[in-house]
């Protein structure tokens, strides 16, 4: 059992005798001294809200307490922070699963909706967009700026350059503005003949919502308050050898512009960097191409040399700009009608977009780190 120290003198509870106020101490000091810091460190002791307790050392009980104290708090402080939360791997499985077999359900029963240009918001949403998605973030790790720059309701005209061997461009223009505009609005994207003519490109193609590139179909989606891109630059943009990379091509003789001051929507200049080296064009097959049909039939680093896997697209860094919008509004009644105006806006429209490209390419750096 502890022995109990008692001031004065006396014996412990075992009865072992201990020295009297002036007896010697094994430490040398004087036995009466010891005792009077000890009544000092236990009235210490109870200030500091602790209790003297028989056979308890109180100094070393309050050192001890005291060097606790911080680990102590440490521990208080990091079990009062709420965990981070942890993503239910199963429940976000589920959620997909159900997701998918609803999709299936609306399109065994018909419970969807297509309008007159064959537009399926929900085949487009749940079929075409989340593959395109991983490409966005993951492949080309996509940057955006001006998204404010887009109104979010009614009709606007987005005019883009137009490169990289295969049109992925527009795609990730539609995939930019259908995930990270606040309204998460759809883009109409006016396309060449070649494009609905190809046998399974041209059904998911109008799927998505796109058309024809003329001005019939291009006001008439205005008008209703769509937003619609067109890239004047076609084929001539999408063709260029890679030499010529970032250099616009002719912008025609500015359709878009008379539709979009048919209709008195803005146009909004779209610059695109990092679509010129994905699939860079070192040469052109022409006689194939004649022979195909097509605009070009083309030769890159990786195609036709390492057969299906040279249709994969390079990694490099993209980086896509909204413009400021450019009004159409102001002209007089026939101004859609005068070649000048058309022609100013036109080349107004162009220039905007070459000098942002030379922007962002100084932005971006090097092509594929960024």
């Amino acid at each position: 059992m502890p022995r109990v120290r008692r001031a004065g003198g006396g014996s412990d509870e075992q009865g072992g005798p201990v020295s009297g106020p002036d007896g010697p101490h094994p430490t040398g000091r004087p036995v009466s001294a010891i005792v009077a810091d000890n009544r000092i460190d236990e009235q210490i002791f109870e200030q500091d809200g602790g209790t003297a307790v028989a056979g308890t050392d109180a100094p070393t009980e309050r050192r001890v307490r005291e060097r606790s104290m911080p680990r102590q708090a440490e521990v208080a402080d990091s079990t009062a922070a709420d965990p981070a939360p942890v993503e239910n791997t199963e429940t976000g499985w589920r959620r997909g699963l159900a997701g998918s077999l609803a999709f299936l359900r609306r399109r065994m029963t018909g419970e969807y909706q297509v309008d007159d240009f064959g537009y399926d918001a929900d085949f487009t949403d749940h079929v075409v967009v989340p593959p395109l998605k991983v490409l966005y973030e993951k492949w080309f790790r996509i940057e955006t700026l001006g998204m404010d720059n887009i109104p979010d309701t009614g009709g606007a005209l987005l005019v883009a350059n137009h490169s990289g061997t295969v049109a992925v461009d527009a795609l990730m223009t539609a995939v930019a503005v259908r995930e990270h505009h606040p309204m998460r609005r759809p883009l109409r994207m006016l396309g060449a003949d070649l494009v609905f003519q190809t046998p399974v490109m041209g059904p998911i193609a109008r799927k998505m919502g796109n058309t024809l590139a003329c001005n019939p179909d291009a006001e008439r989606l205005l008008s209703t308050g769509e937003l619609v891109a067109v890239f004047p630059e076609g084929f001539k943009g999408v063709g260029k050898p890679y030499s010529q990379r970032y250099r616009l091509q002719r912008f025609g003789r500015g359709g878009f512009v008379t539709a979009a001051m048919k209709t008195g929507v803005p146009i909004i200049p779209v610059s695109i960097v990092g679509a010129e080296e994905i699939y860079p064009l070192i040469g052109n097959l022409k006689p194939l191409a004649r022979a195909l049909g097509f605009p070009y039939f083309p030769i890159t680093p990786t195609f036709p040399w390492l057969g299906p896997l040279g249709a994969v697209p390079l990694p490099s860094k993209w980086i896509i700009e909204f413009g400021e919008p450019i009004q159409t509004t102001g002209f007089g009644d026939n101004a859609a009608d005068d070649p000048m105006v058309v022609f100013n806006i036109t080349d107004r429209v162009r220039e905007t977009i070459q000098q942002t490209l030379y922007r962002l390419l100084l932005r971006r750096g090097h092509p594929f780190l960024g």
